[in-house]
């Protein structure tokens, strides 16, 4: 009898054993399997992690475009071989690659945008400056860039195509049609941190230009709602917003200098500002100074001889100069002064006395 029960116990012993190591087995087959590739068939896919996107979207990205077979096989990977750091870029993956490889890839900086080409626009450059960057980075020449900028038939498609865009932007006077509209690649919507823009190597004309307006279309939505209570056309709101990112640096001097701006044209005041005239002078300008004293200016941009904003932007704005725009700060002065020699700070006065006076306290008249 003891004996009988003693085999029971070996018995039972052996049969735990044997589920163990086929539970053991079971997980392994299952671990195994989950990291083999997807295809036997060579299958290249381009494949983008955005800045900031987190590790379980971009597996889930991977599962999702077939690239994985198993999303949690794929994160124990990761974390059993520290390939948690996957880059931000434009990746060349495979179908037939297993999981390894992939993840391998996306944590490797120089795998990134092996096609691409990254270019870093600063807000508030002018669009001939934007086309000459691009050139001397690209294949595209700045003046192919900017005569398809000025090109009616070309800027009817994208009217249509994009609904920020008006036939405003079709106007004969405008020294580049869509100057405002170039926004520049950015963290936090334009706020304080350039992003490169990021091109195919191969990419044409309009893709370039198309890239920007993608760009703008997603910028600019938080803001459509505000631009329609303004009263305010787009086409108006940008040519603001252009002014105030010329004419100020910080957050705080753009909302005050929309909210003198608005004083000033609720007096029935011309707005006199000099960057108007940089942008009148265009070629012609050497230096800041050129702006100070060239106010005389025959130029529908030149608002020291328009009433109101200038024809059209100056410049292409970000999302601060744009936010001001909408969200200005109160305040009675009637003018400003930037001490463009040094360190740009703004003086703000509410008469034409104290304005000459703060010129002269701070040296500014040059």
């Amino acid at each position: 009898m003891k004996k009988q029960l003693k085999n029971k116990k070996v018995l039972i012993a052996l049969i735990s054993v044997c589920i163990v190591l086929a539970a053991a087995l079971s997980v392994f087959i299952y671990y195994k399997t989950g990291l083999k590739a997807v295809s036997s068939r060579e299958t290249p896919t381009s494949f983008q992690v955005q800045p900031g996107e987190t590790s379980e979207a971009v597996l889930d990205k991977l599962q999702t475009q077939e690239l994985i077979r198993n999303k949690t096989v794929a994160k124990l990977y990761m974390k059993f071989h520290g390939l948690s750091d996957i880059k931000a870029g434009n990746f060349k993956l495979d179908a037939r690659w297993d999981t390894p490889k992939i993840l391998e890839t996306l944590n490797d900086s120089k795998q990134a945008n092996a096609d691409d080409i990254k270019i870093t626009f600063k807000e508030g450059m002018w669009a001939k400056d934007v086309a000459a960057l691009i050139e001397k980075q690209t294949g595209v020449k700045a003046g192919e860039l900017l005569a398809l900028w000025n090109d009616d038939a070309y800027l009817n498609t994208l009217i249509k195509k994009y609904s920020f865009l008006s036939r405003d932007i079709l106007n004969a006077q405008y020294k580049v049609k869509l100057e405002g509209y170039l926004y520049p690649e950015s963290i936090f919507g334009g706020f304080f941190y350039p992003e490169p823009n990021t091109f195919h190597k191969d990419a044409t004309a309009k893709q370039i230009t198309e890239t920007f307006l993608d760009q703008f279309q997603k910028a600019i939505a938080p803001y459509e709602a505000d631009i329609k209570k303004s009263g305010m056309s787009m086409q108006e709101a940008i040519t603001f917003a252009s002014i105030v990112q010329y004419e100020a640096s910080t957050k705080e001097d753009m909302e005050m200098i929309v909210g003198v701006f608005q004083n000033r044209l609720k007096q029935g005041m011309t707005l006199d500002s000099s960057v108007t005239v940089c942008y009148a002078l265009y070629d012609d300008m050497t230096s800041g100074e050129d702006c100070e004293v060239n106010t005389h200016i025959d130029s529908p941009y030149n608002t020291y001889k328009n009433a109101g904003l200038p024809i059209g932007p100056i410049l292409n704005p970000g999302a601060m100069a744009i936010q001001a725009v909408l969200h200005p700060k109160a305040n009675d002065y009637l003018y400003f002064v930037a001490d463009i020699y040094g360190d740009g700070k703004v003086y703000y006065a509410r008469t034409l006395d104290e304005q000459e006076a703060n010129i002269d306290k701070y040296n500014l008249r040059k």
